[in-house]
């Protein structure tokens, strides 16, 4: 029988390998025509094997480490400036995608279909704080810019790349899982 500490310490101890993952990905960039990280990839795969509590903290320290300046952000950056810079929302709203996991996980169980539905509405979410916050520091910085000009900056050209990313993860998760239970 486990006692309360060692729970706790395996807690400590999956959260830091999830903020690891989160880190190295964010760091593995993938050339395509619009370029983007492993990052969502293991935002979503840390959610599926963590669960939404252990995830959600994982993915929300991680965000705290790179504001704090440690370089966990892509290219190696952190730093508050990240955070405000014009695509910091999509960092913070990864903690929102993990908050909708986590809320997802408690009312429905860890079952497939509703993991992937949860991780998909908590994408959305993330698209959308991001896509707020892009145009917030836009139009502050540059000027007045339209929803479907950011959209198509900012989200479009990310769908299929991160459908595919939450696709590889449940893929992975599945495999993975019952070896860290």
């Amino acid at each position: 029988m486990m006692t309360k500490t060692r729970i706790q310490t395996l807690d400590m101890v999956y959260i830091g390998i999830g903020i690891a993952l989160i880190s190295v990905c964010s760091w593995i960039s993938v050339p395509t025509a619009v370029p983007f990280t492993l990052q969502t990839f293991a935002v979503f795969l840390v959610l599926l094997l963590l669960g939404g509590k252990r995830g959600t903290l994982a993915t929300t320290l991680y965000v705290i480490l790179g504001a704090l300046g440690l370089p966990v952000f892509a290219h190696f950056t952190g730093g508050i400036g990240i955070i405000l810079g014009s695509t910091g929302g999509y960092i913070i709203g990864f903690i929102f995608m993990g908050f909708v996991y986590m809320i997802m996980e408690r009312l429905f169980g860890n079952r497939s279909v509703p993991s992937i539905i949860a991780l998909v509405i908590g994408l959305i979410v993330c698209y959308a704080f991001g896509t707020a916050w892009f145009m917030y520091v836009y139009t502050r910085d540059t000027g007045s810019v339209g929803l479907l000009m950011v959209l198509g900056w900012c989200v479009f050209p990310f769908i299929i790349p991160d459908l595919i990313k939450l696709a590889l993860a449940f893929m992975i998760s599945k495999r993975v899982r019952p070896v860290i239970r």
